[in-house]
C-alpha cells in the first residue's frame, strides 16, 4: 500500500496495488534428459578461439571420445550449418589427428557461424598448446589467426544505420 499526495487539495490518497498472478491452464511436466557423453579422464589442453562476438574455450582431451559443445553433440549443436563437419574437423585432418582427440567446448555470443569459426579457431590453438610443431600445418591454412572483422557500429543522426547518409532538407 502506498500513500500519493494530490498537489492541488493536498489530501493524502491510498493507492492499493492489486497483484494477480496468471493462472497456467497446461502443465507440463518438464523431462530432464540425462547425456552421458564419453570424455577421457586424461589430461587435457584449453584455448580460446574467438571471432565478431563468439568466444569459445576449448578443451582437447588425448583419446577418443565424443565432441561436445554446450552440453550438446556437436553434430547437434551446428546442425543448421551447412558443411559444419567439414569446418570443424579441418583441423584435425591438416594436422593427422582426426580421431585421435574428443572435444568440449563452451561458447557464447553472436551467431551461430561465427560460433562455428570461434570454435575451429579454439581448436586450432589447442592442437599447438598439445604439439608446437603442429603450427606449421595450421598456420599457413590461416586457423591461427583471429579475424578481426566486426560489425560496423552505428553512427548518430543516420537513421539507425552505420553507413546511411543524413537527410537534407528539400527547402
Amino acid at each position: 500500500m502506498a500513500i500519493r499526495m494530490n498537489k492541488k487539495n493536498t489530501k493524502a490518497q491510498k493507492v492499493i496495488k492489486k497483484i494477480i498472478t496468471p493462472v497456467a491452464t497446461s502443465k507440463k511436466k518438464a523431462v530432464e534428459v540425462e547425456k552421458n557423453f564419453k570424455i577421457p579422464k586424461s589430461k587435457y589442453f584449453e584455448a580460446m578461439g574467438r571471432r565478431k562476438v563468439a568466444s569459445a574455450r576449448v578443451r582437447i582431451y588425448e583419446g577418443q571420445g565424443d565432441l561436445v559443445v554446450n552440453n550438446l553433440l556437436i553434430a547437434e549443436y551446428f546442425s543448421g550449418v551447412r558443411n559444419a563437419p567439414a569446418i570443424y574437423m579441418k583441423p584435425f585432418e591438416l594436422t593427422g589427428t582426426k580421431g585421435k582427440f574428443s572435444i568440449t567446448a563452451k561458447i557464447s555470443g553472436s551467431g551461430i557461424d561465427a560460433q562455428l569459426e570461434a570454435l575451429v579457431n579454439g581448436i586450432a590453438k589447442a592442437l599447438v598448446a598439445f604439439n608446437p610443431e603442429l603450427r606449421t600445418f595450421l598456420k599457413p591454412a590461416g586457423l591461427l589467426t583471429r579475424d578481426d572483422r566486426m560489425k560496423e557500429t552505428r553512427k548518430m543522426g543516420m537513421g539507425g544505420k552505420a553507413r546511411r547518409k543524413r537527410q537534407s532538407p528539400k527547402r
